[in-house]
């Protein structure tokens, strides 16, 4: 049984052509700059977005999925003239590489935890 679908390593793995990040600028609004990111969704659209919005320097950050069945997102980042959308974007990546090794490290503690009161007995009930 075969399914009008792409497989699924189409969806996921950049193929020898493709960008990851292309960089458009919006001639309509000043300082603002638009980023299709090829092969991701909302998993990584909402956190980057949340991250834009905590930045002193950025007045708009939005994304959007252009259509269920595209693996594309379209990022949409406003900053004022003390910041680009590009180094906007690239702090706000940054900062949540650092939140998700921060809560890997706190997850891996807290496992680690649990096992050691685990074998002494501690979680009997």
């Amino acid at each position: 049984f075969s399914m009008n679908a792409p497989k699924i390593e189409e969806r996921v793995f950049l193929l020898p052509d493709e960008t990851k990040v292309i960089q458009e600028e919006d001639t309509k609004i000043e300082g603002a700059a638009n980023f299709i990111i090829i092969k991701e969704d909302h998993t990584i659209g909402n956190p980057i977005r949340c991250q834009l919005l905590r930045d002193s320097h950025v007045l708009f950050a939005g994304y959007r999925m252009p259509h269920p069945l595209e693996t594309k997102m379209q990022i949409k980042i406003q900053t004022k003239n003390t910041s680009t959308p590009q180094l906007a974007l690239l702090d706000a990546i940054n900062a949540l590489k650092q939140e998700f090794r921060h809560l890997d490290s706190e997850f891996k503690d807290a496992v680690s935890t649990y096992q050691d009161q685990a074998s002494q007995g501690a979680m009997d009930y």
